[in-house]
């Protein structure tokens, strides 16, 4: 793999987590999660600027479901960060607090609410849409040499059980309220142990990555089957 491509996956993987840790600012309060917002701003300028090629691309080739799944994955994550970061600027009481921004509070608590939660499953949906490129990597570890069904079925097991846990956690964490607006605060469970908040998150995280590589698969299968009936 070019040192190039590993970057990219380095920045993925620090925006997926930097989002992850995020999303429990209940344990680490305002400056923490402001700085860690402000590093995810340069991530993502790092991001496009390494994928530059893809602009390029946009209007090269055909478009199959698989790509126009992709593409609409990649520009809801790329609106998604540029709600969250106008959001957080307003919002900001510390790194960004000598800006002379006055009003929109509650428009800008609304939308970060928001984009925060759609933030979270768009980039990790992203990742899912990559997960290939993961799993490609693991297969050339020395572990994986050798062909294994036991291996592949206890895999498959675990994957399946996080799956499950996911959904589970994704009802117990009331995403499904914050994704559609059905309230306009968040609840902060301040007391909560932390590895149990990101063990949740971590099982969801899973469930999406799931989901979507999955759907890109499926997508991928059956735009080649109509293809060889033609």
């Amino acid at each position: 793999m070019k040192p190039k491509a590993k970057v990219k996956i380095a920045v993925d993987v620090l925006m997926t987590l930097g989002m992850l840790f995020l999303m429990g600012y209940q344990f680490w309060g305002d400056v923490a999660h402001e700085w860690a917002g402000a590093g995810m701003f340069v991530l993502f300028i790092l991001h496009h600027a390494l994928n530059g090629g893809w602009y390029k691309s946009l209007f090269r080739g055909k478009y199959s479901p698989a790509r126009i799944f992709q593409l609409v994955i990649d520009l809801l994550v790329f609106l998604d960060m540029l709600g969250l970061m106008v959001s957080g600027v307003i919002l900001s009481n510390h790194v960004f607090d000598f800006l002379p921004i006055q009003g929109g509070m509650s428009f800008a608590r609304t939308l970060h609410m928001l984009a925060s939660f759609w933030g979270f499953l768009l980039m990790v949906m992203h990742l899912g849409l990559h997960w290939n490129v993961f799993l490609g990597m693991a297969r050339k570890a020395p572990a994986f040499q050798k062909p294994s069904r036991r291996r592949t079925i206890v895999l498959n097991v675990l994957g399946g059980a996080v799956a499950l846990y996911g959904i589970f956690a994704f009802f117990r964490r009331d995403l499904p309220t914050y994704l559609f607006l059905q309230t306009h605060f968040v609840f902060f469970d301040f007391s909560e142990p932390i590895p149990l908040f990101y063990l949740d998150y971590l099982a969801i995280m899973g469930l999406f990555i799931f989901l979507a590589h999955t759907a890109a698969k499926l997508l991928r299968k059956g735009f080649h089957q109509q293809k060889k009936k033609r």
